[in-house]
């Protein structure tokens, strides 16, 4: 029997910058992912799958790009999967129903759906990705740093200076925008 080899410096380098990564993002994640699950466990559970993944695909010999960015579209996809599994409802920023008309809660089809389901979700992306680009900044600034940096308003409306209110206001025209110009896409596609 052999003794076991010694580990390299790649797979050291590997894991310290699997390490650090986790260690970076996991309250934010955490955070995000608390914000959207009504259950305490499911949300870690949500948070452990998600990190599990990271781990798996940061050993592959295809590097992820852009991590963070990674990790959010991860946890969405996972939290999306939750929901669809126990037809819940996600939670809003402040607990209330009324906060829902906020909310985007796009639903885009499983990564492991088939070739169908694979070209949805990527004209559903890029039909995503145009119509923020088409917000004006204020709005889109908001819309990105409270449901994909998973920023809370209280953070954004101390960091900024501007009012919660102001910057709800503005993240509920982007969300209407958003609906609006993503309907036609999701009728097209039949989802």
């Amino acid at each position: 029997m052999e003794p076991p080899k010694p580990l390299g410096p790649n797979i050291i380098e590997s894991d310290n910058d699997i390490t650090a990564t986790v260690l970076r993002e996991r309250s934010k994640l955490g955070n995000f992912i608390r914000r959207r699950v009504h259950d305490p466990s499911d949300a870690e559970d949500i948070l452990q799958d998600v990190l599990h993944e990271f781990v798996q695909a940061y050993r592959l010999p295809e590097p992820i790009e852009q991590v963070s960015a990674w990790l959010f579209r991860v946890a969405r996809n996972r939290i999306i999967d939750r929901f669809r599994k126990k037809r819940e409802q996600p939670l809003s920023e402040t607990g209330d129903e009324a906060d829902d008309e906020y909310r985007l809660d796009l639903a885009l089809p499983a990564q492991d759906g088939g070739p169908e389901a694979a070209y949805a979700r990527s004209v559903l992306l890029a039909a995503l990705q145009e119509a923020i680009d088409e917000l004006p900044p204020n709005q889109r600034d908001i819309f990105i740093a409270h449901e994909l940096e998973g920023r809370g308003f209280k953070e954004l409306a101390s960091e900024t200076g501007v009012s919660i209110n102001t910057l709800l206001a503005r993240k509920r025209y982007a969300v209407l925008h958003l609906r609006t110009r993503l309907q036609p896409v999701y009728d097209d596609l039949n989802i």
